[in-house]
């Protein structure tokens, strides 16, 4: 099984391996940049999805028999501190159909999305909250958040599964 991850982020990388090593048996991941075509901080549901999905399809060759594509967002979430959480959407596409997963979502403190909304992107403002130069591609926001109770490599390999639940499931999902 060859795949590709739309994504020079080691995390999205690693999260993918992890996940897909523990249902085929021989796995060949790399990863190349995949443009979203989405901004560079999502903010919606369908952003953020598009944006995985774009990353997906345009990393896709015929060289590979999966592409992953990524993406992280904000998503309006009524009743929340804030009004948004944070999800990571995984689209896995292979030639012809697309599965989608999501992460657990996880909500950022008040001040970080006043900063994002004003028009930073999450990343940078929780690199200058942490003091952690490119937080997002080493234990990520979520593990300083939570206390290192989950790492962004864990939270990335849930929506990485769940993509994949379809696919492990063709009979009930695809006939």
């Amino acid at each position: 099984m060859k795949v590709v991850v739309g994504s020079k982020n080691p995390v999205k990388l690693k999260a993918t391996e992890n996940i897909l090593n523990q249902i085929y048996s021989q796995v060949e991941v790399q990863a190349k940049h995949a443009d979203s075509e989405v901004p560079d901080q999502p903010i919606g549901m369908e952003t953020t999805v598009k944006g995985a999905i774009n990353r997906a399809k345009n990393v896709f060759s015929k060289e590979f028999d999966l592409s992953v594509g990524i993406e992280s967002g904000l998503l309006e979430v009524p009743h929340s501190i804030t009004g948004y959480l944070d999800l990571q959407w995984c689209a896995i596409f292979d030639g012809e159909k697309i599965t989608l997963g999501v992460s657990s979502g996880f909500e950022y403190p008040p001040p970080v999305i006043k900063k994002v909304l004003e028009g930073m992107e999450v990343g940078d403002v929780m690199d200058q909250v942490t003091g952690v130069d490119s937080l997002g591609e080493k234990k990520g926001a979520v593990s300083h958040l939570s206390r290192g109770l989950l790492d962004r490599t864990g939270n990335t390999e849930q929506c990485v599964l769940m993509a994949m639940i379809p696919r492990m499931n063709e009979k009930a999902y695809f006939e």
